[in-house]
């Protein structure tokens, strides 16, 4: 198995030197979230995402690819009825396919709660058809590139739009296109109420992308989560891209967070 750390975990690092802790850590690959690198991430050229790439390169890491899609621009929204908006979201999303896909990275994690919220009144069978349009139109970009849109089930806490592998699912079947796949995060299964392994192993035939962490906010291990049956599901089913850490809780600092981490997983995967 391949590990690879989220970078917005160290804060204020500048990017060669996160790089370099992350590979010094053990980990194989890095996630990008792409405010990190911009303030507002639309200004991120071609020339520079390759750049970005090259120098994860040098430090020895693969650019998985890139997550927190929707934080800034902060208005940008996956279900909006607003043409205009679903319009400039759409250009955002593939502008952000060929940055990933200029970086040398693959994947891109849809979560973005808060951008997907359904609106009160909304009915929910046609803001799934906008947003099944809308991932359409930006797969029909990143799929030529190489890019996997993974779209993310995230905790009732969080959004009321896509909770569940399953409601996911539903969604990317109404997407119908190659490049729009699965993306499992330990934290987010917590909430559901099937056991962790048994959406797992349900979803094995969607799933692209998967996130170690707990349900505390803080990295793989330091919480209530038993994670040798999730190991042991995710080798049944034949998982064989990345398993990348993701943390909320930032606490006691980004060496800790990325040593502990993977000393974790390369203990509870055998590696």
């Amino acid at each position: 198995m391949k590990f690879a750390l989220c970078n917005e975990t160290y804060g204020g690092w500048d990017f060669d030197r996160s790089c370099a802790h992350i590979a010094q850590s053990g980990y194989q690959g890095i996630e990008i979230a792409p405010f990190t690198l911009k303030e507002d991430p639309r200004k991120i050229s071609e020339s520079e995402s390759s750049d970005f790439g090259r120098r994860a390169s040098a430090a020895g890491l693969e650019v998985v690819g890139l997550h927190w899609l929707l934080v800034k621009p902060a208005w940008l929204h996956l279900t909006t009825d607003d043409p205009l908006l679903r319009k400039d979201t759409i250009a955002f999303g593939q502008h952000l396919a060929r940055t990933c896909a200029a970086m040398g990275g693959s994947i891109m994690v849809w979560g973005s709660p808060k951008q997907r919220n359904l609106a009160e009144g909304w009915n929910y069978d046609e803001a799934a058809s906008r947003a099944a349009e809308t991932l359409h139109e930006i797969a029909e970009t990143a799929g030529p590139l190489g890019v996997t849109i993974a779209m993310e089930p995230l905790a009732r806490a969080e959004t009321n739009f896509l909770n569940t592998a399953a409601e996911t699912v539903r969604l990317i079947e109404r997407v119908d296109h190659p490049a729009c796949r699965l993306h499992l995060d330990v934290k987010a299964m917590s909430d559901e109420e099937k056991a962790i392994p048994a959406i797992i192993t349900e979803s094995k035939a969607h799933t692209a992308h998967f996130h170690a962490n707990d349900p505390n906010l803080r990295g793989p291990g330091t919480g209530e989560v038993h994670y040798p049956p999730i190991v042991e599901a995710l080798r049944k089913t034949d998982y064989n891209g990345y398993v990348s850490v993701e943390v909320f809780d930032y606490t006691p600092d980004p060496e800790t967070i990325a040593t502990e981490s993977i000393a974790f997983l390369k203990k509870v995967f055998g590696t």
